[in-house]
């Protein structure tokens, strides 16, 4: 079962993040590194903010993190989506690289139980078209 249902629209891959969604789409969480000064970045784009290097290599990353923010959606923004509200959109610091924050939903979550800092892991759940998206789960010690 799909935290959010289907019929939602799924991410459609740009030529800088298509990298990004083929390591996702094998289920692997990797995040774009500079290949000269080491800084991760995400969203994946050409050059390194930090040194300008085109050089990138892709590292993986565990997929524990904390939610550093987050919003309970009320009101459906597509239609597909009616049926799912409440949920939650998080963003999660993931731990193992750098300043990197992705957006996802933490899907054993009440609205209630979201807060800045509720520690998480990575969990695949599978998409209408066969492929995966990164989603996240409370971690051990991780209620409110």
């Amino acid at each position: 079962m799909s935290y959010l249902p289907n019929g939602v629209p799924l991410p459609q891959p740009t030529p800088d993040d298509r990298e990004y969604w083929e390591f996702i789409r094998h289920r692997e969480l990797r995040i774009q590194r500079c290949a000269r000064c080491g800084r991760f970045r995400h969203p994946p784009m050409p050059c390194c903010p930090s040194c300008r290097s085109e050089g990138t290599e892709w590292a993986r990353v565990s997929g524990n993190g904390e939610g550093f923010s987050y919003t309970i959606v009320h009101y459906a923004p597509h239609p597909a989506l009616k049926s799912a509200v409440p949920f939650n959109v998080a963003v999660i610091l993931l731990e193992d690289a750098g300043d990197v924050r992705i957006v996802s939903n933490v899907i054993d979550a009440a609205p209630e139980e979201m807060r800045i800092g509720l520690p998480v892991s990575l969990v695949w759940e599978p998409t209408e078209d066969g492929g995966w998206l990164p989603r996240f789960r409370k971690r051990e010690g991780g209620t409110a």
